[in-house]
Formats: structure tokens, sequence, C-alpha cells
């Protein structure tokens, strides 16, 4: 005997007038899904957000450290914002030193050896990836070697070869080690072999040249390949410390990273501590604002999957 339940008896009834009456179904219940817990995605974007703060906090600290007075910069318990921000470290560090001429010399420097290193990686990258000779991958894979010698090991041959060529103490003699990069060469030939074999061909099939292909159909493919060398040359050859120390003698000459190395002197004066970071905060500036230029592109460069053995 079955058992008949009133409500779902009285259900079915409206239904089927509700159905008589418009001509259409109810509408059926759809079941819920389930929503991530809100304690979930409040520790996900507090996961996110300490990774984040984390890299951008020495920066933070270096910015309103290098606009606090003498007794705030050294007060314990530290304060986490000037109480009264003053511009006398930023002044005293641009005075006390020829710190203008010094960012100058520091452009000329990393903006000629960034220019040399791309145009020299993107021609031999292009002729390890698109040409054919004997001892080819010999000779790439030497270059790629070099990439595991310590600098202190070339440090002293470099030094007695540049002087012997009569260019210590000039710009060229700061920029003649790197104005080829074996990173540079490798990163480009990985880029280049990915191109594709036909639009070289039909290039040459037209008459034009080596130099006409490179120039008008390989490079415009490599933007992101060759921003992103672009951004890690300039900020390596900016920081350069050794090199320009060991070759330089006129401090008319300095690159800016061995002027605040003159403004190291001032740590030994309790007032002066904070303008070595109101020096070291304008010397960062150049390196910051390349990166923010070619941001979007530098990180298409390192996303994409040119880099393949």
């Amino acid at each position: 005997m079955n058992a008949t339940v009133p409500g779902a008896a009285a259900d079915t009834t409206h239904a089927i007038l509700l159905r008589e009456a418009t001509g259409r179904a109810p509408a059926v219940p759809q079941p819920r899904r389930n929503s991530p817990k809100r304690w979930q995605a409040a520790l996900l974007y507090a996961a996110l957000v300490l990774v984040a703060v984390v890299p951008l906090f020495p920066l933070y600290w270096l910015v309103i450290s290098a606009f606090k007075t003498p007794g705030e910069f050294s007060s314990v318990p530290p304060t986490w914002f000037p109480a009264q921000p003053t511009l006398d470290p930023v002044v005293t560090a641009l005075t006390e030193v020829p710190f203008l001429q010094s960012m100058l010399n520091s452009l000329l420097i990393a903006g000629g050896t960034t220019l040399s290193v791309l145009v020299t990686s993107v021609l031999a990258g292009y002729v390890f990836a698109k040409h054919q000779f004997r001892g080819r991958d010999t000779l790439f894979w030497a270059v790629v070697a070099t990439m595991f010698l310590p600098p202190v090991v070339t440090l002293v041959p470099l030094y007695y070869l540049v002087s012997s060529m009569g260019l210590d103490d000039t710009y060229l003699g700061v920029m003649l080690p790197w104005l080829a990069n074996p990173f540079g060469i490798f990163l480009m030939r990985q880029f280049i072999s990915d191109l594709p074999d036909e639009i070289i061909e039909a290039a040459r099939m037209d008459g034009a040249g080596e130099l006409r292909i490179v120039w008008q159909f390989v490079l415009p493919m490599l933007k992101p390949a060759v921003v992103t060398l672009g951004v890690f040359m300039f900020v390596y050859a900016w920081n350069n410390f050794i090199w320009p120390l060991s070759i330089l003698k006129s401090e008319a000459l300095y690159p800016v990273v061995l002027t605040i190395n003159r403004l190291m002197s001032y740590t030994m004066s309790f007032e002066y501590q904070n303008v070595v970071v109101a020096g070291a905060l304008i010397a960062s500036l150049p390196t910051l604002i390349v990166f923010l230029i070619a941001q979007r592109v530098f990180v298409q460069g390192i996303a994409s999957s040119g880099v393949k053995g």
C-alpha cells in the first residue's frame, strides 16, 4: 500500500495548475554551488600581500631613511615614517661630492655597454642559430663556458690587457671588457633558434643581405628578449664596482658607485649616516626608471618560452 505525503501532493497539484495556467513548467531550483570559504580567500590575500611586502620593504626603508634627521635615523625603536622630513641629506649628498657628474659618467658607461652588448649578442646569436659552419657548436659552448668564470679570476689579466692598450683611466677602458656578453649571446641564440627558417629563406630569395635580414625581420620578433637583456645589462653595468675601481684613477671619471664609496667615509660621523642612504637612493633611481619603462615587455620576455635546450 503506497502512502502519499500531503506536502508532496500539494506541490504536485500546484505545479500542474501552474503549467495549465501559464503553459510552462515551474523553474526547478538549482543546487547551490559550494563557494570557497571567506577565511581561505583572506588567507590567500594575506599571503600575496606578504610576498609583495618582503621585497618592497628595503626600498621603502631606503626612501624614508633618506629624509630623516640624524637623530631620528638612529633612534631606537626605529620610526616607520619621518616625524620631521628634511631634504638636508639629499642636498648634502649632492654637494659634498660630484654626484651629478658621476651620474652622467654612469649613464655613459652603462648606456654604451648595454648598446654594445645588444648589438653583439643579436649578431652572434643569429650566426650561431641560423648558420651552419664547422665547429659551430663547439665554439658556442666555449663562449657559454666563460659565463662560469668568476670575475675575480679575469680581473688581473683584463687589467694588464687594457693597460697595455693605453686605455686605463678612460671611459673606453671601463667598457671594453663588457662590450660583448656570453649570457647575451646565449639568450639571443635560444630565441632566434625558435624563429621560422622560412622567413629568413624568403628574405634571402628576395635578395636581402644578412644585416638587412637581422634588422628588418629578426630584430622585430626579438623585442621581448632584447628589452630583457637590455635591462639586465644596464643594471649590471650601473652597479659594477670592482672593475671601475681597478682601472680608473681620475675622480672626474668615477661612476656613481665609486662616488657612493666616497660618501661611505661619512659613516664615521654620526650625523652623516643618513647622507649615505640619500646618496644610495639617488643612485638607484635610474635603474628603477629603466625597469618601470620596460616593465611590460620585460615581464613578457621573462615569461616567454624562448630559452630552450
